[in-house]
C-alpha cells in the first residue's frame, strides 16, 4: 500500500542530493573545497548534500562545473525540478487564487483517456455542481487565507469538467459513503449535488462506486488521489499536492484503487446509498 506521499517527495530530494554528493566525491573534493570553488558559505555544500537545502538551477550548474562535469548539469536540473514539482504546498499553488490552477490543468484532463479517482473527503472535482464547488472552494480559501476568486474558480472547475461529457474519456470513481453526508455546503446545494450523482451514473463512460461505511476493508481510508492514465497520480493532503510519476509508485496507487474497488457498491446498491444520503440532506 502507498507510503506517505510526503515520503515519496522526500525520497526524490534525497536521491538528487546523493547524486550530487557522489559527483563531489568522484572529483576528490571535500565539502569545504567545493564550497570555496563555488563561492559559497562553507556549510552550503553540506546542506545540499544532506538534502537539508534544495539546490537552485544555478547551484547545480556551479556544483557540476566545480567538479569538472558541467555536461551533467542539465540532467540533474531536470531531476531537481521534477522533485520540486512532486510536493507543492497549496498556499503556493493558490497564491493568486484558484482559477489559474484549474485552467492550467485543462490540458492534462483533455489528454487523459482513463481517470481513476478515489475520494475520501469530498465529491471528486469533475463531478461537482456549482453550488457544491462553491462551498468547497470557499472553505479552502478561508482556511488557507489565499485570494478570494471563488466565483471565477468555480466557473473554471466546471469548464474543466466538460471532459465528463465531451471527448473519449473514461472515469472510474470511488467515493467513501461518508462523503455523501459531509456538509461542505448548505443542505439544498448538497441535495442538488447528490441528484447530479444519480444523473451521471448511467453514463457509459462513468463507473461510480461507493465504499459503504460497514464494508470489510482490505485497504484503509487513504488521502484522496487522482490517477491520470498510468502516467501520473496526484495525491491531495491538507497542506500540499503531491504529484507522483515514478512507475512503481503509480502502480502502487493503482493497486490500492483496485483493492478499494472490490469493496465498493455499484449500480442499484450505489443508487440506494445516494438516495439515503439525499433523504438525510432533505430532512
Amino acid at each position: 500500500m502507498p507510503d506517505s506521499p510526503l515520503s515519496t517527495a522526500q525520497a526524490a530530494r534525497k536521491a538528487l542530493a546523493s547524486r550530487l554528493d557522489g559527483i563531489r566525491r568522484d572529483a576528490g573534493l571535500s565539502g569545504q573545497e567545493l564550497a570555496v570553488r563555488c563561492g559559497w558559505h562553507k556549510s552550503k555544500a553540506s546542506r545540499i548534500a544532506r538534502a537539508r537545502t534544495s539546490p537552485s538551477d544555478a547551484d547545480i550548474r556551479a556544483w557540476c562545473e566545480a567538479c569538472g562535469v558541467g555536461d551533467r548539469a542539465a540532467d540533474l536540473i531536470a531531476a531537481s525540478r521534477s522533485a520540486a514539482s512532486m510536493y507543492v504546498q497549496w498556499r503556493q499553488i493558490h497564491r493568486d487564487g484558484m482559477r489559474r490552477v484549474h485552467e492550467s490543468t485543462v490540458p492534462l484532463y483533455e489528454r487523459t483517456a482513463h481517470f481513476r479517482v478515489y475520494a475520501s473527503n469530498v465529491v471528486p472535482g469533475m463531478l461537482q455542481t456549482a453550488g457544491y464547488a462553491t462551498g468547497v472552494l470557499r472553505s479552502i480559501t478561508a482556511f488557507q487565507g489565499t485570494p478570494d476568486d471563488v466565483a471565477d474558480a468555480v466557473r473554471a472547475r466546471l469548464a474543466r469538467s466538460r471532459v465528463v461529457h465531451e471527448g473519449d474519456h473514461r472515469f472510474a470513481l470511488l467515493i467513501e459513503e461518508a462523503v455523501l453526508y459531509h456538509r461542505v455546503c448548505d443542505a439544498p446545494e448538497l441535495a442538488e449535488q447528490l441528484r447530479y450523482l444519480q444523473e451521471v451514473m448511467p453514463r457509459p463512460n462513468v463507473s461510480l462506486g461507493i465504499v459503504p461505511l460497514g464494508a470489510r476493508r482490505t485497504v484503509w481510508p487513504l488521502e484522496a488521489f487522482y490517477a491520470f492514465d498510468d502516467a501520473q497520480v496526484a495525491v491531495e493532503t491538507l497542506t500540499a499536492e503531491v504529484n507522483i510519476t515514478a512507475p512503481g509508485e503509480v502502480h502502487t496507487y493503482l493497486r490500492a484503487f483496485a483493492e478499494l474497488s472490490r469493496t465498493a457498491a455499484y449500480g442499484a446498491a450505489a443508487r440506494h446509498l445516494i438516495a439515503k444520503a439525499l433523504d438525510s440532506a432533505l430532512s
